[in-house]
């Protein structure tokens, strides 16, 4: 394992799921920590608990990605508490799948893009503006993105999109040691829409014959890519996609 003393970690989406396994990640590791959450707050006191357990320090901040002045003040807080920014985390995002082209409505496709979009490109704007030099910025994709599913066609595009900025904010500011790099993972079991058990029947199982290992992700491994994108072991890895998916096909 990877030191991270000294270190301040913001992750977005940080209550459940990737991003509170992050979160816990980190802090095992030893880095500080800010929180956010938009609604969940018996969730984001319990990560609290657990980091503050780890003995370093944490802060949570509700704010919703959506909204440009939430990310803006989310960012201050930080700073205001901790004086600094090391590395970010773009995680928050909601999903929908089983919705053809045919079905899916202006509601849906406007809250998506809101959240999954405009919000990680927003977090990853004020990364670039906030974090120190040689920091890490890491934007969590899907596999969707390189592997189209049909159902899932807003919530792909919608996470298509952040690994172009991805792309160009890496080479705008390299030149300040800073990487910018997604992570692109499988689905995860235990999280998100597999967050029940024994949901989305069909698709678990299709997903999980497509995979050589026969197995969805765990949050852990992709906990493990995050481990290494924030570390020095990534220092001259930048503007990469790093597929997180056992092989599977889809």
């Amino acid at each position: 394992m990877y030191s991270l003393n000294n270190k301040v970690a913001l992750i977005t989406g940080s209550a459940r799921g990737l991003g509170r396994a992050i979160a816990e990640r980190y802090a095992a590791l030893g880095a500080d920590i800010v929180l956010n959450y938009s609604k969940d707050t018996a969730s984001v006191k319990e990560v609290e608990s657990n980091i503050r357990a780890m003995g370093v320090k944490v802060i949570s901040v509700q704010a919703d990605v959506s909204k440009v002045d939430d990310i803006k003040r989310l960012f201050a807080e930080a700073k205001k508490e901790f004086g600094k920014i090391d590395i970010v985390v773009a995680n928050a995002g909601i999903e929908m799948v089983e919705t053809p082209v045919t079905e899916f409505t202006e509601e849906q496709f406007d809250r998506l893009f809101s959240i999954n979009t405009k919000g990680s490109y927003f977090t990853m704007q004020h990364a670039a503006l906030n974090i120190e030099d040689n920091g890490r910025i890491i934007y969590i994709a899907s596999s969707t993105t390189a592997f189209p599913i049909p159902g899932m066609a807003v919530y792909g595009g919608s996470k298509t999109t952040p690994r172009y900025l991805v792309d160009v904010l890496s080479k705008e500011i390299g030149h300040r040691g800073v990487t910018v790099n997604s992570i692109i993972p499988f689905a995860v079991d235990h999280s998100g829409i597999f967050a029940e058990k024994g949901s989305y029947p069909e698709l678990r199982k299709s997903l999980i014959d497509s995979c050589p290992m026969g197995r969805l992700a765990e949050v852990e491994d992709v906990a493990n890519i995050a481990e290494f994108f924030a570390s020095d072991l990534s220092s001259f890895v930048n503007g990469q996609h790093l597929l997180v998916n056992g092989g599977a096909n889809q």
